[in-house]
């Protein structure tokens, strides 16, 4: 790997990307020391590990054995205004600044590495190889883009490995810091029109990732997509799907107690009897992609099998909080945040708990792509039974004149559909029941769900007794 100063400083460190690269220099023995706008729950878990953070973005707030340019480099988000005073002193100061990507693409560009990219889908996808690799003879650094739910944590590491397993991030076009061996393409939806301007900007920003692929490595494009690759000579392109289509798909599909269980074909493989641990149909596709990777990479059919049925999700990628089993409500949370997503959430949420009344909290996350989707997002919200929406976030946007959660609500076709201010939406569902709850979006809803359990878990026997003395 690429030398490394001894100490390093992070800007956004309380950032789910950046945890990981946290993590990763802290098992290589780093320093770590970092600056983030609100504790959580991910904060106060960074600083049991070792990171030293702060809240207040004051240069006097560094640390004193961070402050030699000689022995610490920074790195922050594209999020961070370019306003900050801690970034503007390091900068003044001389530190070696860099991008979230640039430390990225230092660490891996001496590995071997499989790198999945796309609108939606990378997080569980590359969550799913990652959990293959680290158990099977190959192994993994993996860098998540989420928490993976087998290991509480969003790194894998496995000393030795000359594999790395990274989500390829499209924003702010971080992905094109990388050199993939192996690149797992599956959605390109358009997302990010701030940063690409159109589809066709968009595009042209996946064939660009597609054209650093190295001589010798494999592109698996999911089928049906308007990407056009842009591929070195000697880089194999193969299709897949989680339906019959592609090179590499997904045959004898089905249901029951709880499990999607299918068979596996490749260009030259058959494997009978995977079972993704998280039995929502989206985990098909994503299954065939891990699967085909993992195995170009190394793995064995066994260890295939053993690392997707072992697969127990990344958290707020259709995460079941609670399954009915305990409570008279299912509450179910997703990461959704573009109109297909919000639409597979929904359609695998009716037909895993069919004839059941589904209400959805959706809060729009950033204006520009509240603008820009607005009707996509209401045609697929207009599939639930029931839509409660706050107010947008805006995490780093400011207002769009006309530009309201109104935009996408008024277009929903459902007849109970109701706009709640997020101060006030744990009242809300406090004064209701429900059958079916499921909070969807990119924004910071997942703050909330500890409270949101709590609610439902007391109203136990509420609703069921209701529906008793009513007959």
């Amino acid at each position: 790997m690429t030398q490394l100063k001894e100490n390093a400083y992070f800007i956004g460190a309380g950032g789910i990307g950046m945890a990981n690269l946290e993590r990763y220099l802290l098992s290589r023995g780093c320093h770590v020391a970092g600056y983030d706008k609100t504790p959580s729950e991910l904060t106060r878990q960074l600083e049991k590990e070792g990171v030293l953070m702060t809240f207040t973005d004051s240069p006097s707030e560094i640390p004193t054995g961070f402050r030699n340019p000689d022995t610490t480099f920074v790195v922050f988000t594209p999020a961070v205004p370019s306003d900050s005073p801690i970034l503007n002193w390091f900068r003044e100061k001389g530190f070696e600044v860099m991008k979230r990507s640039e430390l990225l693409g230092k660490i891996t560009r001496q590995s071997k590495s499989i790198c999945v990219a796309g609108s939606h889908g990378k997080t569980t996808t590359t969550s799913m190889i990652a959990n293959i690799l680290r158990q099977s003879r190959v192994g993994c650094n993996a860098f998540l883009g989420g928490i993976l739910r087998n290991i509480q944590s969003n790194l894998v590491v496995c000393k030795g490995s000359e594999w790395s397993v990274i989500e390829a991030d499209e924003y702010d076009r971080s992905f094109h810091r990388l050199t993939p061996t192996i690149a797992v393409v599956t959605s390109v939806d358009p997302d990010h029109l701030d940063i690409y301007g159109d589809e066709e900007g968009y595009l042209e920003g996946f064939a660009h990732f597609t054209s650093l692929i190295q001589e010798g490595g494999s592109l698996l494009l999911h089928t049906g997509l308007k990407l056009r690759p842009r591929l070195k000579p000697g880089v194999a392109q193969m299709t897949y799907s989680g339906g019959p289509e592609g090179d590499w798909h997904a045959e004898d599909i089905s249901y029951g107690e709880g499990k999607i269980t299918f068979t596996l074909v490749g260009p030259s493989q058959r494997i009978e009897g995977l079972s993704p641990g998280v039995p929502v149909e989206i985990n098909i596709d994503n299954a065939v992609a891990a699967a085909a990777a993992a195995l170009l990479a190394g793995a064995t059919p066994e260890e295939v099998k053993k690392g997707l049925e072992e697969f127990r999700g990344a958290k707020r990628r259709f995460e079941i909080l609670l399954d009915g089993s305990e409570t008279d409500s299912v509450l179910i949370d997703d990461y959704a945040h573009s109109p297909n997503e919000v639409r597979a959430s929904i359609r695998s949420v009716k037909r895993l708990y069919p004839g059941r009344k589904l209400t959805v909290v959706f809060q729009p996350h950033l204006y520009t792509r509240t603008r820009d989707f607005a009707e996509g997002f209401s045609e697929a919200l207009s599939e639930a039974d029931g839509v409660i929406m706050p107010e947008i976030y805006p995490a780093r946007e400011l207002p769009i004149p006309g530009v309201d959660s109104q935009l996408i609500l008024d277009r929903v076709e459902c007849g109970d559909k109701t706009f709640c201010e997020r101060k006030d939406l744990l009242n809300l569902i406090k004064s209701r029941k429900f059958d079916i709850l499921m909070t969807l979006g990119a924004a910071d809803i997942d703050v909330l769900l500890p409270e949101i359990t709590e609610i439902l878990k007391q109203q136990q026997g509420k609703g069921r007794k209701a529906k008793t003395d009513n007959g």
